[in-house]
């Protein structure tokens, strides 16, 4: 179940990534939060703000995820380091001061809320049924 969860994970961000690179997909923000970074700035499908950094992350983490899904352990890791990573995603995305990751990539709005449900969907893979299953096939 949790290389399961890794492989899909992997694949939606790796889709995600790649959808922020796609000019049609992303509206131009008009007086957002200034970045240090502005390529590829606008909102994913008008909802997630995006840029060049954002996307090639969301790019890492999905490959990560598809290479975590070819093992327990490894897919136990990716679930939790990721619930952990989202979670403070999501914290620095709701302040303020914050929420363009110190100018590098835009974090705020619907995409907060997104870095929450995953940290949430992250969490119960890795921390609930990852450890049953880890535990399991150790």
């Amino acid at each position: 179940m949790v290389q399961t969860f890794a492989k899909v994970f992997g694949i939606f961000y790796l889709i995600v990534g790649i959808l922020g690179f796609i000019p049609g997909l992303v509206q131009p923000i008009i007086g957002g939060p200034p970045l240090s970074i502005e390529a590829g700035y606008g909102k994913l499908l008008g909802l997630f703000p995006v840029n060049l950094i954002h996307n090639l992350v969301h790019i890492g983490i999905g490959i990560w995820g598809i290479l975590a899904a070819r093992s327990i352990p490894r897919a136990v890791n990716f679930a939790r380091a990721n619930a952990v990573l989202f979670g403070v995603l999501f914290l620095l995305g709701i302040i303020p001061a914050t929420n363009t990751l110190f100018g590098l990539a835009p974090i705020y709005g619907g995409d907060a809320w997104l870095h929450l449900l995953s940290a949430a969907v992250a969490a119960y893979f890795g921390f609930a049924a990852g450890a049953r299953e880890h535990a399991w096939h150790t």
